[in-house]
């Protein structure tokens, strides 16, 4: 029969890897080869000896982005695309900025909680919980604020004011993933079937199809 040490040193490994969503660094760094051929869970790395410093650095959050689409929102985003060097260390950063009353719509990251403190404006955020509860949670928040969104939950922000919001973001993941629902649900390449849209919301065909004309 196996110690009691044994079996408690098994379920901390398990528990760990369960709670890994990005690859475990197993050296100093591992900066990604966005150029190579090879396909694994996450990046390949490059080869030490062609590493610089630039591929630890990024350059831009501090300079505002276009707000000026439908959404009237942007997100300038530091990931490992972007920060090579954020390979396997398991988080990234991005820069939100919001025209008066723009919103970032409905999404999730299947890959990471998002922390956000509010740098300039007032926001209105929140995210709801899983069914069947179904809850929201939401608050107003002001610079210097910080609310959290938990990992896979649908979540949002709306500037409720009537200048420019800014707010600085940071994911426990190199890449968190971005799921906007109106875009997954409607706008699915190919699409949903209309009839599974019609049953899942409840309303006719012809509703459907408007709101699928939208994401055409």
């Amino acid at each position: 029969m196996a110690s009691p040490f044994l079996l408690l040193v098994v379920l901390a490994l398990a528990f760990a890897q369960a709670l890994a969503y990005d690859p475990t660094p197993l050296q100093d760094f591992c900066v990604a080869d966005l150029k190579s051929n090879i396909f694994i869970n996450g990046y390949p790395c490059k080869n030490p000896k062609t590493v610089t410093v630039e591929d630890f650095s990024f350059s831009g959050l501090n300079i505002a982005g276009n707000t000026k689409n439908k959404f009237g929102s942007n997100v300038t985003l530091a990931n490992v695309m972007t920060l090579p060097g954020l390979n396997t260390l398991g988080v990234s950063i991005a820069r939100i900025d919001y025209a008066p009353y723009g919103v970032v719509p409905l999404h999730t990251h299947p890959r990471a909680t998002e922390i956000l403190t509010v740098i300039e404006g007032t926001l209105v955020a929140g995210f709801v919980t899983s069914s069947p509860n179904n809850t929201l949670f939401v608050k107003t928040v002001r610079p210097g604020d910080v609310i959290v969104f938990p990992i896979g939950l649908i979540h949002f922000q709306l500037n409720v004011g009537k200048g420019p919001a800014v707010a600085i973001v940071g994911f426990n993941s190199q890449n968190p993933g971005f799921i906007f629902i109106a875009d997954a649900v409607f706008g699915s390449k190919p699409p949903i079937p209309v009839q599974v849209l019609e049953k899942s919301f409840q309303v006719g065909q012809d509703v459907i199809e408007e709101l699928m004309a939208q994401f055409k």
